[in-house]
C-alpha cells in the first residue's frame, strides 16, 4: 500500500469517525466488522443514549485517525489491527 492510499484511507475514516462514529461506519470502513456491529447496535439498542457515547467514541478515534503520521495509522490500524482507540 503506498503513501497516498493510506493517507486517504487515514483521512476517510478519521471523517466517518468524526460525523458519523455513533454508527460505526469508520469501524466498517477499515474492516472491523466486529467492532462497527458492536457500536451501531448499542446506537439501535439505546434508544438515543448508546449513540451519544458511541459519538463521542468515534470522535475521539477520528481525531486520533487523523493527528496519527501515515506510517503509524498503516502499522497501528491495518497491519495490526488494533480495533479500539
Amino acid at each position: 500500500m503506498n503513501s497516498q492510499e493510506i493517507s486517504s484511507k487515514k483521512l476517510a475514516a478519521g471523517l466517518l469517525g468524526i460525523f458519523l462514529g455513533s454508527l460505526g461506519i469508520h469501524k466498517f470502513f477499515l474492516g472491523y466488522h466486529m467492532e462497527g456491529l458492536i457500536m451501531l447496535l448499542v446506537t439501535l439498542f439505546t434508544c438515543g443514549f448508546g449513540a451519544s457515547v458511541m459519538g463521542i467514541i468515534g470522535l475521539i478515534e477520528g481525531i486520533i485517525y487523523l493527528a496519527t503520521p501515515d506510517e503509524a495509522f498503516y502499522n497501528t490500524y491495518l497491519l495490526h489491527r488494533k480495533g479500539w482507540f
